[in-house]
């Protein structure tokens, strides 16, 4: 799927409760896992531990940290969006974020979004977008929220 390409605030108003598309999936390694755990300090055995996780986790194998499914969302917001002439870009905040499913380690997800509210303030383009990560293969959700992105126009 090609991005959908922003050069302007009128540009954003066209999405405005339309679905803007879906990422590509990314594998979730037990590599990719531990990196977040050492970059966190969060080495909770049920995300580091192989061994112990196949015998005492009732996933029978590590799972994915919440906030690393939710750290990959800027990463697949960018394949499916390209904004332009812009002179920045602020995460300015979540709202309704609900972990649903957990995502094993090698599982793969992707992002699915859409433009729930666009407002202009005094020339600042406050855009929420509803996400949903999906895990390949399941029909849970491994998350879903609102995603609020601040984008200065030039």
């Amino acid at each position: 799927m090609d991005k959908v390409i922003i050069n302007s605030y009128e540009d954003f108003e066209k999405l405005v409760g339309q679905e803007i598309g879906v990422s590509d999936y990314v594998e979730v390694s037990q590599e990719r896992i531990n990196l977040f755990a050492d970059a966190t300090l969060d080495h909770q055995w049920i995300h580091v531990d192989t061994e112990r996780a196949k015998v005492e986790s009732p996933y029978h194998s590590t799972i994915v940290h919440g906030y690393l499914t939710l750290s990959l969302l800027p990463h697949m917001w960018n394949q499916i969006i390209e904004v332009n002439n812009l002179k920045m870009m602020i995460n300015y905040g979540m709202d309704k974020m609900k972990f649903g499913q957990a995502v094993l380690s090698g599982q793969s997800i992707r992002m699915r979004a859409s433009l729930h509210s666009l407002q202009n303030l005094r020339g600042v383009a406050k855009a929420e977008i509803k996400f949903t990560i999906e895990i390949k293969d399941q029909p849970k959700k491994a998350l879903e929220g609102i995603a609020i992105f601040l984008y200065y126009f030039k």
